[in-house]
């Protein structure tokens, strides 16, 4: 087929199920497969998920093990169409909740592994679908999708990845710390028909969205990545942090050469972006136990009140869990920090009010670059980077640490 959306190039389908499924074996990470209720049938989506999990004797799971697969694999997150307010159909709240309830239906469980329902959820602000979704099929899904996509300016209006000014920066940190009212408000609707929170806020396509870089398919979406991807992405996973009693999927929608891409290639080379090195910095919040964060700082942003262009927003981003460290048996506490300021660094004190006893010992990391827009290449693939911080126990509660200007960075506390 054309891919009429993308690039206009033709998809041979040469990476298809078992492609796909191999990877995350080889990854190490749990498959999450989107179903087609725009153009496809109910009998497709019935028959992929047969060809995938059955493992029976039937005409799917024959048809799998002729094409090298005996062995049925789990599949743990199943998409129930995807954008359907948009390129999925562009289907009304009320149609598409009619077309979830029967579609899923036929997302069957085949065995004991549960597959997670998720149903197509709201573009960006759209409180409306929200409401209609949960009130129309809530009891029908595991999780609610939602997607938002921070730019400088808007969608028609792409800028550079890389060649933003210092009111560019401010308006892409405001638009991505407006994460949170959206998690918030379309957490509220969800709380009126599922107040137990059964149903998962799954925000799977997020980041930042630049023009596409000079010379190469528009229709590709590639672009560069830079200390800016770095600082959105962490603002944002302590967002989703912060909200994991409803957001318990949060996932980049693109891995590789596409959009805010943790890694990205060239030919046989390859390159580790500053998005990839955020993503491995709060890796140790998962599986942990979410506690509360409080913080005093003035925002930051361009005061200029004679041109009225005042961009303003919150000084930091902060977030913070607890876990048990399997090698010492101590409590292990990450806290990690944004500071969203493109000029100013911070003189930071991380207390730990309620903590247990005395901090044993502490490390700090941190996450930035020479400038702004500091990049990492196929010749200079360290220059922006997780590097060690400095830090200072301070009191049996309080580690200080200072953060650069436009940095991401993690305090770890052992007690």
């Amino acid at each position: 087929m054309i891919n009429t959306h993308w690039g206009g190039v033709v998809e041979d389908n040469s990476f298809g199920t078992h492609e796909f499924m191999g990877l995350c074996d080889e990854l190490g990470c749990k498959p999450y497969i989107c179903g087609n209720v725009g153009s496809g049938s109910v009998q497709e989506m019935d028959e992929w998920i047969e060809y995938m999990t059955f493992s029976g004797e039937s005409p799917m799971a024959r048809l799998r093990t002729s094409n090298g697969r005996k062995d049925a694999w789990k599949l743990p997150y199943f998409g129930v169409g995807n954008e359907n307010w948009g390129c999925g159909g562009n289907m009304r709240p009320e149609f598409y909740a009619d077309q979830y309830r029967r579609y899923q239906t036929y997302v069957r469980q085949y065995g004991n592994d549960k597959i997670f329902k998720i149903a197509g959820g709201p573009n960006v602000d759209d409180y409306n679908w929200t409401d209609v979704l949960m009130s129309n099929a809530g009891k029908l899904m595991d999780g609610l999708s939602l997607h938002y996509y921070t730019y400088e300016d808007s969608w028609e209006n792409k800028k550079s990845s890389t060649g933003f000014d210092t009111e560019g920066w401010y308006k892409i940190m405001k638009n991505a710390f407006r994460m949170e009212e959206l998690v918030r408000r379309h957490g509220e609707i969800m709380d009126k028909y599922d107040p137990e929170k059964k149903v998962a806020l799954v925000v799977d396509e997020w980041g930042n969205w630049f023009a596409a870089e000079p010379g190469t398919n528009p229709g590709f979406l590639y672009q560069q990545n830079s200390v800016c991807d770095a600082v959105v992405a962490g603002i944002h996973l302590n967002i989703f942090n912060n909200h994991s009693d409803r957001v318990r999927i949060a996932n980049i929608a693109q891995a590789v050469n596409v959009l805010q891409a943790p890694v990205l290639t060239e030919g046989d080379k390859i390159v580790l972006t500053p998005t990839w090195h955020v993503f491995h910095m709060y890796k140790e919040h998962q599986d942990a136990q979410l506690l509360g964060t409080t913080f005093a700082t003035q925002g930051a942003g361009i005061y200029d009140d004679r041109n009225e262009k005042n961009i303003v927003v919150p000084g930091l981003s902060v977030s913070a869990s607890e876990k048990k460290d399997e090698k010492t048996g101590k409590t292990k506490y990450l806290v990690t920090i944004v500071n969203p300021d493109v000029k100013e660094s911070k003189d930071i004190e991380v207390g730990f009010a309620q903590l247990k006893g005395t901090i044993d010992c502490a490390k700090a990391t941190v996450i930035t670059g020479e400038k702004m827009n500091s990049i990492n290449t196929f010749e200079n693939g360290d220059a922006v980077a997780e590097k060690t911080l400095e830090s200072k126990i301070i009191d049996r509660q309080t580690v200080a640490v200072h953060v650069p200007a436009h940095a991401v960075a993690s305090v770890t506390v052992y007690a």
